[in-house]
């Protein structure tokens, strides 16, 4: 998806506006973003085709996408049958509660969701990650006093990746949402393997002791509501390790908020 608001189209506009001075350039501004948008036109962040406007998907993969926020757990979001109760929880939440207040998602995990995840990380289109924080927002309320915390990534993925996915996110949701961003209240001690098909109890024991509260940020997080951020939850088992940390260190509520969440269909996962 490259557009005018492209973080390459932006950076180039920013070394125009230096070199011509704030008056010339305010008088080629509107020229130069039609110049830009004809010759980069926005594109869906799903296919590439091109569309109406920055962070707008095609119909087609609009249609693709699984948005969540009908019956559901009132706890992980975990979507429940169409006569649920608002406040009703599912099986695993009720045979062990999780230790954050909720968790919600904005899409369920499925190609489009997983095309842009992985477009994000791997493919360094972090423009991306702010269609993703704009369709996160409609699934949490007030955040302006929250504090927005990024899932931490480990120091060596970090430097070989050159960003945190989630920080990128919290940061997008914090510019148009309000809150303050903490992107370095959490660090990640050790790197943890691959969850995915770990039972409870493997999970457990690969995230504990991952993470820990960086020097300076303890008494900082004492009754604040959180706001913790991640791309895709899939077993909860990093955003839980997260959690148990935070309240620990005496935070208030912790709420959670992904861009995907995988969701089971019985046995099967959709």
């Amino acid at each position: 998806m490259v557009g005018v608001q492209d973080p390459i189209v932006t950076s180039a506009c920013a070394g125009v506006a230096q070199t011509l001075g704030g008056k010339a350039w305010k008088c080629v501004r509107g020229a130069f973003i039609h110049l830009i948008a004809f010759a980069l036109p926005p594109r869906c962040p799903g296919c590439g085709a091109i569309v109406a406007d920055d962070h707008l998907f095609c119909l087609g993969c609009w249609g693709t996408l699984d948005m969540l926020g009908g019956p559901a757990c009132a706890v992980c979001a975990e979507p429940l049958g169409a006569m649920a109760h608002y406040e009703a929880r599912c099986g695993a939440c009720l045979a062990e509660p999780p230790p954050f207040t909720t968790a919600r998602a904005a899409v369920a995990y499925g190609p489009i969701a997983r095309a842009l995840a992985l477009k994000l990380k791997y493919r360094r289109r972090t423009g991306l990650a702010v269609t993703m924080a704009r369709l996160m927002r409609r699934r949490v309320g007030a955040i302006d006093d929250m504090l927005v915390m990024p899932v931490p990534l480990h120091r060596r993925r970090l430097w070989g990746r050159g960003f945190n996915q989630s920080a990128l996110i919290a940061r997008a949701l914090v510019r148009t949402s309000g809150g303050s961003v903490a992107v370095d209240a959490l660090v990640r001690r050790k790197a943890t393997p691959v969850l995915r098909g770990l039972g409870p109890t493997g999970r457990a024991r690969a995230v504990a002791g991952a993470f820990a509260i960086a020097p300076g940020w303890a008494d900082r997080l004492k009754g604040r509501r959180i706001l913790l951020i991640d791309d895709v939850y899939t077993t909860g088992a990093t955003v839980s390790g997260c959690a148990r940390l935070l309240k620990r260190a005496g935070a208030g509520e912790i709420h959670v908020l992904c861009w995907a969440r995988v969701v089971r269909n019985g046995d099967e996962e959709r």
